[in-house]
């Protein structure tokens, strides 16, 4: 039964992440060539205070409404009301921020930004609890159809918006369009109603689930943006801009791939919470897929990085070459990273996940001040990139010998390979010369190459049957 859910899960996750990221990227390129570096910075910091706000909205409801299998219709509709009035005191909180945030930055333009935006997070905050009701159904179609769509029309808004002058504007305000669409659609798939007395037990209910992923979020959230916030604040909007597009760059493989298995593993898993083996297996299995794709794409966008940037976003954004080569090291941890909260969550060891989020901040919160100091963006990535490399050990070490009761044996056995493919690769791109075509032709080419050394390190390591079994079950 799990593995027909992964399979049907998988295939709808697939479909919809696929999907977003080519609007996205096909979005991206078309603003990237109308928008400046300095409109895109403005962007990344406003983008840093919706994702806590996001986050405070959120609460951790979500994943606790998932993993208790207690709450009853009336205990949903309370959290629900709850969250009502989360929403409306969020969304004023938010709108009132404009002012010190352009105080902050030395830039009037937040204040109007800030108070449209408000609107946004109190449409988020609506949508948590009916989400997490559509997801704690496995209907895993409901959801993709929803991101697909609702990225569609924030995209051809923000392009037509951008085509008439609005700048930074075109993107907030399509941001605000998507935001009012995911909430009228999941709301329209869940109708539950706030009309009931209100009470704390069914807050109590997942409070201690709740609590724990909320704080994990919460100091994940500073791990994550403290670098957008210090470039922000002590170099230039611009400079701001060409990193943010390297480090966004960076995330797609993960969006495309780890983020296709992610959201299906605690919905389903959650049922196994006192069965430690299936969920061992699963990591150690899910974690070799992603290290087999994983590895050797981050040494094809090292050594591709100048080719990527310049055909997808244009000439203008060459200074994000560097950044994007160092941070493309990071691409398959970040990738096998971004799927472990979800196995804390089902074995319900969120106390762990907590522990985790809480070194992993302090590490990099030191790195990326580092990276300040030195003084570019470039030093910024470098410092980014080793944190997430020691942060992917202890991570593994809590998970392996924490929770699996296991080691890194196991661990480095299923990596063995994937480390060999990519050495493979390496091989390969420090012997090919110098391309004499333009970017596209040079991409396509290198393109070309990275598959056919890929298809070629699956036969050697003895992988290839196996992977194509691993496709058609998933």
């Amino acid at each position: 039964m799990a593995a027909n859910e992964f399979r049907s899960g998988m295939f709808f996750s697939a479909l919809g992440k696929y999907s977003n990221v080519i609007i996205q990227l096909f979005v991206n390129a078309i603003l990237s060539r109308i928008l400046t570096p300095a409109d895109y910075g403005v962007v990344s910091i406003v983008q840093i205070f919706i994702e806590f706000f996001n986050l405070l909205a959120d609460m951790g409801f979500g994943p606790a409404i998932i993993q208790n299998k207690k709450l009853d219709e009336t205990d949903i509709q309370i959290i629900f009301k709850f969250s009502i009035f989360l929403a409306g005191v969020l969304s004023l909180v938010f709108m009132t921020l404009g002012y010190p945030v352009s105080l902050f930055y030395g830039n009037p333009v937040y204040v109007p930004i800030f108070i449209i935006l408000g609107f946004a997070v109190f449409f988020f905050a609506l949508l948590v609890v009916p989400k997490a009701v559509i997801q704690k159904r496995k209907d895993f179609k409901t959801v993709n159809t929803i991101l697909v769509f609702t990225g569609i029309v924030k995209g051809i808004v923000s392009i037509i918006l951008a085509f008439f002058g609005f700048k930074y504007y075109a993107i907030i305000l399509g941001s605000l369009v998507q935001a009012l669409m995911n909430f009228l659609f999941y709301y329209s798939k869940t109708r539950i109603s706030p009309k009931v007395k209100f009470s704390f037990g069914p807050i109590k209910k997942i409070w201690a689930f709740s609590r724990n992923q909320f704080s994990f979020n919460f100091i994940n959230y500073f791990s994550r943006n403290f670098d957008s916030i210090l470039i922000g604040r002590v170099f230039t909007a611009g400079a701001l801009g060409y990193y943010n597009k390297s480090y966004q760059l960076s995330l797609y493989p993960n969006q495309i791939l780890a983020g296709v298995i992610t959201p299906v593993i605690q919905p389903i898993l959650s049922e196994y919470e006192k069965d430690i083996a299936v969920i061992r297996n699963t990591y150690l299995k899910i974690t070799r897929v992603l290290a087999n794709i994983g590895v050797p794409l981050s040494v094809f966008c090292f050594f591709v990085a100048s080719d990527i940037i310049l055909f997808i976003f244009g000439d203008q954004w060459g200074a994000s070459v560097s950044s994007f080569q160092i941070l493309s090291l990071s691409i398959w941890l970040q990738m096998i990273a971004s799927s472990s909260g979800a196995f804390y969550q089902s074995a319900n060891r969120t106390d762990l996940l907590l522990f985790s989020g809480v070194q992993s901040m302090i590490l990099n919160v030191a790195a990326i001040g580092i990276g300040v100091y030195l003084g570019s963006i470039e030093s910024v990535a470098t410092m980014v990139t080793i944190s997430f490399t020691v942060n992917f050990l202890i991570n593994n070490y809590l998970l392996m010998y924490r929770i699996f009761e296991s080691g890194f044996g196991e661990l480095l056995k299923e990596l063995s390979k994937p480390f060999l493919m990519g050495a493979v690769q390496v091989l390969v791109f420090l012997l090919l010369p110098q391309l004499p075509f333009n970017v596209f032709y040079s991409l396509l080419i290198k393109g070309v190459i990275f598959t056919l050394t890929f298809l070629l390190g699956l036969v050697i390591t003895g992988q290839m049957k196996e992977m194509l079994q691993v496709i058609r079950k998933k």
